[in-house]
């Protein structure tokens, strides 16, 4: 099974959302992540943690508020964001990362 750090230390960008399912804001950021992988393709790799169920890794990236966005590429953060964005503003956020 892939562990957390198998999954960011790859050459791929990997968006992790910090979510809870009690949380407003992630319950509308689920369809963004959705739509944003439908259009992205292979060109981006979308994971879910749960903060409730992964409180140690969300402690250890110092998650203090859901959703928080971050993005990674060969184990480096090279975003980070608290809050819901729309699929737009997603999606342009990401771009200049995609061509690296």
């Amino acid at each position: 099974m892939e562990t957390f750090n198998d999954v960011i230390s790859g050459n791929s960008l990997v968006l992790v959302d910090f979510f809870a399912t009690w949380c407003g804001p992630c319950k509308m950021m689920h369809p963004v992540l959705e739509q944003v992988k439908a259009t992205l393709g292979d060109k981006i790799r979308i994971i879910k943690i749960d903060v409730d169920k992964h409180n140690d890794t969300a402690g250890r990236y110092g998650i203090q508020s859901v959703p928080t966005l971050m993005l990674f590429r060969n184990g480096e953060m090279l975003y980070r964001q608290s809050g819901a964005m729309s699929k737009a503003d997603l999606l342009a956020l990401l771009d200049p990362f995609l061509n690296q």
